[in-house]
């Protein structure tokens, strides 16, 4: 037992556990009050991990990992787009996404279209933003649903361990907010890079489409492409990291996730029992399926669990582009799409919309399969 004050002269005696969850909450609290992010405690210099960021082990060794030489041809595939628009070579490259969408749930894109000095410059904007003084970023900081927020761990309450990253979500589509609403040190090239993601976004929910044998625009007149949200992530070199992780394992909560990182790694991806590497590739993409495209294809693609290592190099960036419409009240109901069913093929999921779903990818944190509330 341990004695908590109440008042100046009152005191309980409450459980170990109950004890240590209640100091626990108050640093936590304490943290979220400075506004400062992870970047503020590597701003005073800190030589130690604070408690609230000490992840149970079972979190970071949960898997065996594979990488350098024991990796053995497991790779995450790399599909190049160069010809996509040849009639001729287009069946091969829908071949490669449909085997690399269901077997792994990841692919790299290569020869996407989108400028190199624009996905270096992003990332910089991105940099920009984080590493500005506490005071001009900390009128981002908001826990509410914000179209523009600056944050630590959207679960930093709920969370056994918090991860040792910094996010700025800004919502682009489809109804995006006046440019003056997005920070001055990233505006310019977020709106930019927002129009090149969005023509390579549809390029690949058309090649989607016809790996699962429907016609290249299926996918985008149902709404798979109406709405994206880039998290613009920023990962501090931590001072212990076997202590933690930069990003829990995680499913993301959308149909499409187009993920452009820096040089420094540490992304990982469930397969087979192991986690996997993905070692950045020079002006590729990252293509992962959303829990959302799983549920409408009914399980031929598949959503993997993904993470991201903390590390005492850095920063790493990256940012990730969400096709959703998250923050877009709408009435449209998903299920598995009726063009893929059949008697040996019936549905597996129950219709939802996806405000539903994501009630239910709250409720777990990212940390267990939402999709299975959703199972018939």
């Amino acid at each position: 037992m341990a004695e908590m004050e109440i008042g100046n002269d009152e005191q309980i005696m409450l459980p170990k556990k109950e004890h240590e969850d209640y100091e626990r909450a108050k640093e936590v609290k304490a943290f979220d009050d400075t506004k400062a992010g992870v970047q503020g405690l590597v701003d005073v210099g800190v030589v130690k991990l604070p408690p609230i960021f000490h992840m149970p082990r079972e979190y970071i060794h949960d898997h065996p990992t594979l990488n350098g030489h024991n990796l053995h041809g497991f790779q995450v595939p790399i599909i190049d787009l160069k010809h996509v628009s040849d009639p001729c070579l287009r069946k091969e490259i829908v071949d490669k996404i449909r085997l690399a969408s269901e077997k792994w749930g990841f692919f790299q894109v290569i020869n996407h279209g989108i400028p190199q000095d624009v996905m270096r410059e992003v990332l910089e904007g991105v940099r920009r933003f984080h590493e500005q003084p506490r005071e001009v970023k900390m009128n981002y900081y908001s826990r509410e649903t914000e179209i523009v927020r600056y944050y630590t761990n959207y679960d930093l309450h709920q969370s056994k361990g918090a991860s040792w990253r910094d996010t700025l979500i800004c919502v682009m589509a489809p109804n995006p907010p006046p440019p003056k609403s997005y920070p001055s040190a990233c505006r310019e090239i977020l709106v930019e890079y927002s129009k090149h993601v969005q023509s390579i976004g549809e390029v690949i929910f058309e090649l989607l489409s016809e790996a699962l044998g429907l016609d290249p625009d299926h996918l985008k007149d149902i709404g798979c492409l109406e709405g994206h949200t880039f998290g613009c992530q920023y990962y501090p070199p931590c001072p212990e990291p076997e202590r933690t992780l930069g990003h829990v394992r995680h499913r993301d909560p959308d149909f499409l996730t187009i993920l452009l990182q820096d040089q420094i790694g540490g992304l990982q991806v469930l397969h087979q029992d192991h986690w996997i590497d993905v070692p950045p590739l020079e002006g590729a993409l990252i293509i992962n399926i959303g829990d959302l495209l799983q549920l409408i294809s009914n399980d031929k693609f598949r959503s993997v669990e993904h993470r991201v290592l903390a590390k005492s190099v850095g920063p790493r960036i990256s940012l990730a582009c969400l096709f959703s419409t998250h923050l877009e009240p709408s009435k449209r109901v998903y299920g598995p799409l009726k063009q893929l069913l059949s008697p040996q093929n019936p549905p597996l999921y129950e219709e939802t919309t996806i405000l539903n779903y994501l009630n239910s990818y709250k409720s777990v944190g990212g940390l267990e399969n939402a999709l299975s509330f959703h199972k018939l």
